[in-house]
């Protein structure tokens, strides 16, 4: 049907992945260059998830390289009057990875803020988990409930209403990650505040040009 949209379905598993591997939290890959991207203040982000792009079998997708998605550990990172503001969060796309790079390098560059004694509270990522994908389709549903879950691509879900106004949600066309509150054997891996899900939205155009300055995120929860 005409309204079918593909998305990557994503599984999270309770094993270690690498610094180079799709996951959600822990260390994130960093080139021997590079650091932990910062808020105006200072302030270290901390590592929502990171994907590895040829896993995503999407048309406009990458096909190499890593895309992460980074987030203050103080209100998820939001900011709710421009939720488009890459301060408290920022999205980073390597299109290639060096792996001569070490997580004990990576943790080297790590240096606590004042929002990391608060994580558990403030940042939806309890434990470093694994991605698994499968490709799959989505169909609208005015509801929502039936598009919950974690993904790339598809129709997103949402605990209270779409925060895209109209002219939004044309341009911000494409799902470009979806974190649902998650958990495995009946212990929470994920969490935003009360049960909710964390969106990020992208002109599906500035995908294809690799352009992640432009980024609508969003959480909510009931």
């Amino acid at each position: 049907m005409s309204d079918t949209k593909p998305c990557m379905k994503i599984t999270l598993t309770d094993t270690k992945p690498s610094v180079f591997e799709s996951k959600i939290g822990g260390l994130g890959y960093i080139p021997h260059d590079k650091n932990f991207p910062t808020d105006s203040n200072g302030n270290q982000l901390r590592l929502l998830a990171q994907i590895e792009c040829d896993k995503i079998q999407l048309d406009g997708f990458m096909k190499t390289g890593l895309l992460q998605f980074w987030i203050l550990n103080d209100e998820f990172g939001l900011d709710f009057n421009n939720p488009t503001n890459q301060d408290g969060f920022r999205i980073i796309y390597y299109p290639e990875i060096d792996k001569t790079v070490t997580e004990s390098e990576i943790n080297s560059k790590f240096v606590k803020s004042k929002y990391d004694d608060n994580a558990y509270c403030d940042f939806p990522v309890f434990r470093e988990c694994s991605m698994n994908f499968e490709k799959s389709e989505n169909m609208p549903d005015k509801h929502c409930k039936y598009n919950s879950g974690h993904k790339v691509g598809g129709y997103p879900y949402f605990t209270q209403d779409d925060p895209r106004d109209e002219k939004q949600l044309e341009y911000y066309d494409f799902l470009l990650f979806q974190l649902d509150t998650d958990s495995i054997d009946g212990e929470y891996i994920t969490m935003w505040c009360d049960g909710g899900v964390g969106n990020f939205f992208i002109n599906s155009e500035k995908l294809k040009k690799r352009d992640f300055s432009d980024v609508l995120y969003n959480w909510n929860c009931f």
